[in-house]
């Protein structure tokens, strides 16, 4: 039961038999099959098919949220046998999105500190994909906003509050400048991260509050992008200001903070909302507790 358990989860995350397939490591037939038994042991049809997947019927939508739980659960009773036998160990798996990622150290540093055999994969992505691959069990922390946008069911954990800075050019327009507004910014040319990512959404509403239009000349997915050009005294961005501190700009750069409002908005970490958590998470979740207080004060006096 649990396998075909599996089988739904990887059709759910892959949208396709055969990826799905191979992400279990076994045959696309061996995998239909499992979900047809699952099918006929539940006596409903659980999945629209066609000449290719179609996505999931209400019962099979209805299962596979029953999957999540039960998958998970299984995981965690497994993670914390082991974790009896040999100690907290494994491999944890985490996102962020692009402006948290300088963050991520300040993390996992002292939790390897403590559980020297745990590793860790860390990815930067959107806040979306973030939240679709915690609940289809891909990941087991997040690094995200906490406001703006439906989270879906996890447990947060709220760490920091993302300030705001124009990088300029020291000479340029608003260099010599201690604050500038957003409309002020409105007016000059900038470089900003694609539109997908929540940073930019919340930049653009901000822009658009105070009257203009966002025609950014450059996008990126990327902030190792964005901050090569600026990093030229050629460009302008908008950028959060612990990230600003993390890439530590030339004395042709300056970050100066945007006012008039001033805006700000929490980063926290994410984790399934599942009672009881794995091992794994549960530990992590404690230290990323212990060491919010200092995070906080420490992004608040940049």
């Amino acid at each position: 039961m649990i396998e075909r358990l599996e089988f739904i989860l990887a059709l759910a995350r892959e949208q396709h038999f055969g990826r799905a397939a191979l992400a279990c490591g076994v045959s696309q037939q061996t995998l239909s099959a499992g979900v047809k038994q699952l099918e006929e042991r539940l006596g409903v049809l659980l999945v629209q098919r066609g000449s290719r997947f179609q996505g999931f019927t209400p019962e099979g939508e209805r299962v596979l949220d029953w999957a999540r739980r039960i998958v998970g659960d299984t995981r965690a009773m497994r993670q914390e046998v082991a974790a009896l036998r040999r100690g907290l160990s494994g491999m944890l798996r985490m996102a962020a999105v692009p402006t948290a990622t300088p963050m991520v150290a300040a993390l996992t540093t002292p939790f390897r500190a403590r559980h020297p055999a745990v590793r860790f994969t860390v990815q930067s992505s959107t806040s979306h994909e973030i939240g679709r691959q915690i609940a289809n069990l891909e990941l087991d922390a997040g690094l995200t906003y906490l406001e703006n946008e439906p989270l879906g069911r996890v447990t947060t954990l709220p760490l920091y509050r993302e300030q705001y800075r124009l990088l300029t050019a020291a000479d340029g327009i608003y260099g010599g400048r201690e604050r500038v507004t957003w409309a002020e910014v409105g007016r000059i040319p900038l470089c900003l991260l694609t539109p997908n990512m929540q940073n930019r959404r919340i930049i653009d509403r901000q822009l658009r509050a105070a009257g203009a239009e966002p025609a950014p000349l450059l996008e990126s997915n990327s902030m190792i992008v964005l901050v090569t050009h600026v990093r030229t005294a050629k460009w302008a961005s908008i950028m959060p200001a612990a990230l600003a501190e993390t890439f530590r700009l030339t004395e042709k750069v300056r970050a100066v903070p945007i006012t008039d409002p001033d805006v700000s908005h929490t980063i926290g970490l994410v984790v399934p909302e599942r009672d009881p958590m794995t091992p794994l998470v549960a530990a992590f979740l404690a230290e990323a507790r212990a060491i919010a207080p200092a995070l906080a004060a420490e992004v608040a006096a940049l």
